[in-house]
């Protein structure tokens, strides 16, 4: 609910329209469940990963943001950024939402969606953090590039990923690190990061790339998990000037990798950059899609708002003088009609 609320906010929603998200949003909403037990300050760490804490989690960010005078960054820098394996380097973990709730919270300046955001984080917590922790799993490569987008390609052209999953979904990333995790480090080390600005930049017009450019007109709908990808991207736009500099590299790379992983679990749909670049706008702008996200027929699909509004903001951070974030913006709107790419998934 506040990611749709906070996009169609800043997108200019009056009052009426944000009443009929809230309206909407919460028949869907689950009750809270009642945790094991409690959580401290000693013993928080124990039950990372664990969703039956989830509660417990919350209730334990909430009595820390009192305890430092409801400063919630004090809170975040110390559950967060400090300790051996820090929280930031999984915040990829539950498809990336406890990223995205992290990068609205500072949008929002919302202390409730910080600590929201923390107790994803903590109750989504898996084996992806290992890849950050441990410096291990970082090499050098042969085969090193500045460009994501060519990255993607090459893993799109990769027969060793044919015919590894039957379907689409959310459940082949785990399969895809027990069965191929050295390949998928072989392209998550491929990109190499020399100047974060622009190969940051690179990286969120391959995002919008993947979500617009594999679509094709009347086939299958725009994939629920690629989206992901872009709103993910705009959370760590987000973060990057907020967060200390040692973290930026990793807090990209970590991105990287979701990508990958998605990207490879969604079967490596190929992306042709022309069904973007010579799309027919028809004279339309960014006051339209503005329109179409905050009063179209999608304006209560909050996943359809968020990307709207990610490529938006991207356009506005890194220019767009050959319009290709407006032209993904527009195709986009004109061919949606609904999400798919859940295979088996229920997420």
């Amino acid at each position: 609910m506040p990611h749709l609320l906070g996009s169609a906010y800043l997108l200019g929603a009056g009052p009426d329209h944000l009443n009929n998200i809230y309206e909407a949003e919460s028949k869907g909403l689950e009750p809270w469940h009642d945790s094991p037990g409690e959580l401290s300050s000693y013993d928080w760490r124990d039950h990372l990963g664990n969703p039956k804490y989830q509660r417990a989690y919350l209730d334990f960010f909430e009595d820390e943001l009192v305890l430092n005078g409801y400063d919630w960054h004090k809170v975040l820098d110390e559950y967060l950024l400090k300790g051996k394996e820090p929280l930031i380097n999984n915040l990829i973990s539950g498809l990336g939402h406890p990223l995205i709730h992290l990068g609205y919270a500072y949008e929002l300046s919302s202390r409730e969606l910080a600590m929201e955001s923390l107790t994803m984080a903590a109750s989504s917590y898996n084996y992806m953090h290992k890849y950050l922790d441990n410096p291990s799993y970082t090499k050098p490569s042969a085969t090193s590039t500045h460009s994501p987008f060519e990255i993607l390609c090459r893993v799109q052209n990769d027969s060793r990923f044919d015919g590894l999953f039957t379907h689409q979904g959310f459940d082949n990333l785990e399969p895809l690190f027990e069965k191929r995790e050295d390949d998928v480090l072989e392209y998550w080390n491929s990109w190499q990061i020399s100047d974060p600005t622009k190969e940051f930049q690179a990286s969120q017009m391959a995002a919008a790339a993947l979500l617009v450019a594999t679509h094709k007109p009347g086939g299958k709908p725009y994939d629920f998990f690629i989206v992901h990808l872009l709103t993910t991207s705009h959370a760590v736009r987000i973060l990057l000037p907020l967060l200390p500099t040692n973290i930026h590299v990793p807090l990209v790379r970590q991105w990287w990798l979701l990508t990958l992983a998605v990207y490879i679990a969604q079967l490596r749909p190929e992306a042709v950059l022309t069904s973007v670049t010579d799309y027919d706008r028809k004279g339309r702008d960014w006051g339209w899609v503005d329109e179409q996200a905050v009063q179209g027929k999608h304006a209560l699909d909050a996943h359809y708002v968020k990307a709207l509004r990610a490529m938006k903001t991207a356009a506005e951070t890194w220019g767009d003088g050959d319009e290709f974030y407006l032209k993904a913006a527009v195709k986009f709107t004109d061919e949606f009609d609904g999400w798919g790419g859940f295979g088996h998934s229920v997420f």
